[in-house]
C-alpha cells in the first residue's frame, strides 16, 4: 500500500490537500494506524506533518448574542416579524401581552441573535406605538423587559408610581375607623335636634 492509498487521496503535490486528508484519517487511527500515516505523510511531502491546529473553546468563539444569523434563524426572524405585523393589524388581539409572548418567546425566537434582529426590525413601528400608548402598559412592559428597550422601562415605570401613591392613600383610609368619618355629621344632628326640641318645649312652657 503506497503513502497515497494510506492518505486515501489521489496524488498531489498540494500540501495542504494532504495535511488536511492526514489531519481527517488521523482521527480515527490506532497507534499503528497513526505510524503509518506519519510514514505516508512523509513520503508524499518530504517532511513531518504539522501538529493538529486546536479548536477554539468555547470562550474563543463569538458570544452568541453577537454572531451573525444563519440561514435557519434568518427565516425564523421573517416568521416572527410576519406574525407580529398580523398581530398589529388585529386591534383587540394585538392587546393581550400574552399574544406577544407567545409568539416572541417561542424557541426558538428566544435565542439572543434571533432576539436581537427581530427587535431590530421591529424597532421602528413597535416602539413608537408602545412609546404613545397606543399599545396598553402590559404589553408595553413586556416589549421594553423583552427586547431591553429602555424607554419603555421608564414609560412603565413613571405610571406605576401614580398607581403606587393612589394605592398607598385608598390603604390609608380604608384604615381609618368608620365611626370617625360620619363623627362630625352626627353630632351636628344632635345639637340641631336638641336645639329643635329645646325652643319647642320652651314655647309650650311660655304659652302655660
Amino acid at each position: 500500500m503506497n503513502c497515497w492509498e494510506v492518505l486515501g487521496i489521489e496524488p498531489t503535490e498540494d500540501r495542504q490537500r494532504i495535511q488536511l486528508a492526514y489531519e481527517q484519517q488521523l482521527k480515527f487511527a490506532s497507534g499503528e494506524e497513526a505510524e503509518k500515516l506519519n510514514r505516508a505523510f512523509r513520503e508524499a511531502t518530504g517532511g513531518a506533518p504539522k501538529p493538529e491546529a486546536p479548536q477554539a473553546s468555547v470562550s474563543d468563539q463569538a458570544p452568541d448574542s453577537e454572531r451573525a444569523l444563519d440561514a435557519n434563524e434568518g427565516q425564523i426572524v421573517r416568521e416572527v416579524v410576519i406574525q407580529i405585523n398580523a398581530l398589529l393589524n388585529d386591534s383587540g388581539r394585538s392587546r393581550d401581552a400574552g399574544i406577544w409572548k407567545a409568539i416572541l418567546c417561542e424557541p426558538p425566537a428566544d435565542r439572543a441573535p434571533v432576539r436581537r434582529e427581530i427587535a431590530r426590525q421591529l424597532e421602528p413601528q413597535v416602539r413608537p406605538m408602545a412609546e404613545n400608548g397606543s399599545l396598553p402598559a402590559p404589553v408595553a412592559q413586556f416589549l421594553g423587559d423583552w427586547f431591553e428597550w429602555a424607554s419603555l422601562q421608564d414609560i412603565v415605570a413613571q405610571a406605576e408610581e401614580p398607581k403606587a401613591g393612589s394605592a398607598e392613600r385608598e390603604a390609608e383610609e380604608a384604615d381609618q375607623p368608620p365611626q370617625l368619618v360620619n363623627f362630625w355629621p352626627a353630632v351636628i344632628g344632635w345639637i340641631v335636634g336638641l336645639a329643635i326640641l329645646a325652643s319647642l318645649f320652651g314655647g309650650m312652657g311660655g304659652g302655660g
